[in-house]
């Protein structure tokens, strides 16, 4: 399978104006410099942000271990609550499970440790060298720097069909969850921009401000993947709605992502073509690529699965499911994430039904 022309096309003109988006706060901040007369790389940095030592504190804890035992809590409840019922087999379990634990205990240690001696073999005279960027705006250019790559990435693994069944793994389950959000395929997670960022930007003197943007995005992407619908408050209570129509164009929401994780596309609340932001939804809204129905699917998962075994869906291509005609068994079929008859976008509904954006 390839990427026909009319996608080619609309991904190189998307990622023309995505080189514009990852600019302009550079941009924006030294014009602010510039209006202003500040020169913080010159020592005059007048107005640094420094919060009170408990509050680092706190986003280094959550950082660690806060917002593991944070999933953990909220995983229970969902559990208790008996969302996944049935759902939840040996075999799903511990792949979420292996999901969850191998990221955190192995491969971002390893990262840390190993980058952490590798970046001054390779860029001695780095190390601090933009420390003197004010912590908002560090924080606003690697908040776009990271979501709207990971934007890119996610898209690509949908888009590109060879690159789809090292994402497949994260769209198999037929629950949405806690569980949900770090359940990839050890190869999408190897190469997630995130994993290394942080640990270059802290060597480079931003570490504070990648800090807050991982913590802040974790809360946002772990909870648009949870069955908790706390965002129907805000399409439902007249006074909220204000801000509903805001917050659902600025950030991942349960509506807006578990359509992306729905298994049709039929029932014009399910579009899991696109939807494709993780912490920020603007860029569905920028690139044409996501819908706003303020509902939540009723089924999710993949029409096709096979609950190929744990170890083939969390190591492919390493180790392949033994599963006859599976995308992940040994020359499986390339099928993409394409199924049949897929639905253009919705259009324009009052706030009550639904809403487009693509």
């Amino acid at each position: 399978m390839k990427v026909d022309n009319a996608l080619a096309r609309k991904i190189t003109r998307d990622g023309l104006i995505s080189v514009v988006l990852y600019l302009a706060p550079i941009v924006l901040m030294f014009a602010s410099f510039q209006v202003f007369g500040y020169r913080p790389w010159e020592g005059s940095n007048e107005f640094p942000f420094k919060a009170p030592a408990f509050i680092e504190a706190v986003f280094k804890n959550l950082s660690s271990w806060g917002l593991p035992v944070i999933v953990l809590v909220l995983g229970a409840i969902e559990f208790a609550a008996g969302l996944y019922e049935n759902k939840w087999t040996k075999n799903e379990r511990i792949l979420d499970i292996v999901c969850f634990v191998v990221p955190k205990l192995i491969i971002r240690p390893f990262v840390a440790y190993f980058g952490l001696k590798f970046l001054p073999l390779v860029l001695p005279d780095a190390k601090n060298a933009f420390e003197w960027v004010p912590f908002w705006w560090a924080f606003l250019i690697i908040a776009v720097a990271d979501d709207l790559t990971q934007y890119w990435y996610h898209r690509l693994h949908h888009q590109v069909p060879w690159l789809w069944r090292f994402h497949r793994t994260h769209h198999s389950a037929n629950y949405m969850g806690m569980a949900m959000a770090s359940r990839q395929n050890v190869i999408y997670t190897l190469f997630f921009s995130q994993t290394y960022l942080t640990i270059a930007l802290t060597y480079l003197g931003l570490g504070y401000a990648a800090l807050f943007v991982k913590v802040i995005k974790s809360f946002i992407t772990t909870g648009a993947h949870s069955s908790i619908p706390w965002d129907k408050p805000f399409y439902e209570i007249k006074w909220l709605k204000p801000i509903g129509w805001v917050l659902e164009r600025l950030i991942s929401t349960p509506a807006t992502h578990h359509a992306h994780h729905a298994d049709t596309t039929d029932d014009g609340i399910g579009y899991y073509k696109g939807n494709f932001g993780n912490m920020f939804f603007l860029w569905d809204i920028i690139f044409g690529t996501g819908i706003i129905t303020r509902k939540y699917p009723s089924s999710y998962g993949i029409k096709h699965y096979q609950e190929e075994e744990w170890y083939a869906q969390f190591l492919w291509p390493i180790l392949k499911s033994k599963k006859e005609g599976s995308e992940l068994s040994h020359n499986g079929p390339v099928v993409g994430d394409a199924v049949p008859d897929t639905p253009e976008p919705i259009t324009l509904q009052p706030d009550t039904t639904n809403v487009a954006v693509a």
